[in-house]
């Protein structure tokens, strides 16, 4: 919708040129007629005195019209303005009559053209008035010229009485015709006008809020053409792909996004929804799902295709995070149902074969055997054991604790354990940070995590513990070994997935069970040493307190 103040600037500046354009027409006229005029004179035998006065006129004209230009520059009040411009060109005409012959005087016409110019200035009340003055004005010289008062201007009784009267009528009514004509010509023009002046106003004003509008969507938009080259990118595209306009104007789309299949869809049907990948400048690897649809001009043209887009990243890492968390339910329903099943016969079979190697009559090769029964059903109970605690673990029960002290414990147990006395243990973090956790169980986790890194690292590098103090904070774990590929890093966390030989794949699953049953997430990335990195990040509500010591 249109504002008053902004429909008022732009009236005023229409006003501002037609004024401008009446000065240089109006100048433009002066000078043919009344040049005209004196030339004629000067070669002329008769009225050479008039030559001078004419060519005064002249130059009257033109410091009015400099004059004018300046002040219009300065005024507000326009409609003033134009009414002073009127009146001072009926007296000017006035004067010229006066000087050319009064009744005789061939520039009696020259009031219509101010009674027009009057009707594209003014309103039709104020063009019938303008009309009127020239009528009295007119008038007035003829009936002075009559009586004979105007021996100055040397203007005598020069026609019969009939005539006086007769251009007196005839130009009274052709002076209202005019005005009246003209008023309403001009006022239908105006309308005309006006009503354009909107419809471009609104115009420029609807331009200007697509503009605000696109560039406030939060979905992505890109223009491409029918060359395959990008025409246009609005601000929530910059922000997804970390690029401006700049950059990608005027590019080839197939180059500057190769895992969208936009550049093709210029020759093809639209899409309606897909999805692909792009790698940002800081090597972030986006998920983006797109559509693509014809873009049509204001006349029907074909623009080329115009492409909608967004950031599934954190949704997809959503996605797969439940489908993790469905994976473990199902496994946890299945585990409570194996359970007895499983751990009875197991329980049966090592309390019978004990039972049979406490025999006297049994031979060595046969109590080697036997050992080797008993020995394999403890490893599947424990087996049994692990996958249960994955499957079904127990609810954690917080209490506050200083998670600088669970790594002080941690590294305590592992300075006792000789398979990690060629790893050197770096503790990088502040005490302070008090969370309400289940100690035994993150205990656990963390423990875990460095078996996890002493097999990655084959029992020789470097294992850093530290803590990051932030609104969600973490505890992160990180190691020197080979690290984690992009191809598996989606796969570490399912029980029974392993890259290691004989490595059963429910050391990292327990992990994220036992984080996940905290509210809290596990991510994994490179980390300064050259391997993992392990973050347990918990939520802001489990901070009690946050301090330096």
């Amino acid at each position: 919708m249109i504002t008053t103040k902004t429909a008022k600037k732009q009236l005023m500046k229409t006003d501002n040129r037609s004024l401008t354009w009446y000065l240089i027409c109006r100048t433009a006229v002066i000078t043919l007629l009344l040049g005209g005029a004196a030339i004629f004179y000067l070669q002329g035998s008769v009225n050479r005195s008039v030559i001078p006065p004419l060519f005064l006129l002249v130059g009257i004209s033109y410091a009015e019209a400099l004059i004018s230009a300046l002040l219009l520059q300065k005024i507000s009040n326009t409609n003033l303005f134009s009414q002073l411009q009127i009146v001072w060109d009926l007296l000017f005409v006035s004067v010229l009559i006066l000087l050319t012959g009064g009744v005789e005087s061939v520039f009696s016409f020259a009031y219509l053209l101010v009674i027009v110019s009057a009707s594209f200035l003014l309103s039709r009340r104020l063009t019938v008035l303008s009309a009127a003055c020239a009528v009295i004005l007119f008038g007035g010289i003829l009936d002075l010229q009559f009586l004979n008062y105007l021996h100055y201007f040397n203007l005598f009784r020069s026609a019969s009485d009939g005539t006086f009267f007769s251009v007196i009528f005839v130009h009274g009514v052709a002076f209202f015709l005019t005005a009246i004509l003209s008023g309403t010509l001009a006022e239908r023009w105006r309308h005309s006008e006006e009503q354009l002046q909107r419809k471009t106003i609104d115009y420029a004003e609807l331009e200007k809020m697509n503009r605000t509008i696109l560039s406030h969507v939060s979905s992505g938009l890109m223009l491409i053409n029918a060359e395959g080259r990008i025409r246009s990118f609005n601000r929530a595209a910059t922000v997804i792909t970390g690029l401006s306009l700049q950059d990608v104007y005027d590019q080839d789309a197939s180059e500057m996004f190769p895992g969208l299949a936009v550049g093709a869809t210029v020759t093809q049907k639209p899409l309606n929804r897909a999805e692909g990948y792009f790698d940002r400048k800081t090597g972030e690897k986006l998920v983006l799902g797109y559509a693509t649809t014809r873009a049509k001009g204001s006349q029907g043209e074909d623009l080329g295709i115009l492409v909608t887009f967004q950031d599934l990243t954190l949704l997809k890492k959503i996605e797969e995070d439940l489908k993790r968390t469905d994976r473990l339910a199902a496994v946890g329903r299945l585990a409570a149902g194996m359970a007895h099943e499983i751990r009875n016969p197991l329980a049966s079979i090592s309390g019978s074969v004990q039972l049979l190697m406490e025999a006297e009559n049994v031979q060595p090769e046969d109590l080697r055997l036997m050992g080797i029964v008993v020995r394999e059903a403890d490893r599947l109970n424990g087996l049994l054991t692990d996958f249960l605690g994955f499957a079904r673990p127990k609810q954690p029960v917080k209490d506050p604790v200083d998670v600088a002290s669970i790594l002080d414990q941690l590294v305590d147990m592992l300075a006792t354990d000789l398979r990690f006395e060629r790893i050197e243990i770096t503790q990088d973090y502040p005490g302070g940070l008090i969370l309400t956790l289940d100690q035994g169980l993150i205990l656990q986790a963390l423990w875990d995590l460095a078996i996890n890194a002493y097999e990655a690292m084959q029992g020789q590098g470097q294992l850093i513990f530290s803590i990051a103090k932030r609104a969600t904070p973490a505890i992160i774990v990180e190691d020197s070994g080979p690290g984690i590929s992009d191809e598996i890093k989606g796969r570490i966390f399912e029980p029974f997935f392993s890259t290691k030989e004989g490595g059963t794949g429910l050391g990292l699953a327990s992990v994220y069970s036992v984080v996940e049953s905290h509210g809290g997430t596990v991510t994994v990335d490179r980390g300064s040493a050259g391997g993992a990195r392990f973050s347990l990040q918990f939520t802001a509500e489990d901070i009690l307190n946050v301090s330096a010591k």
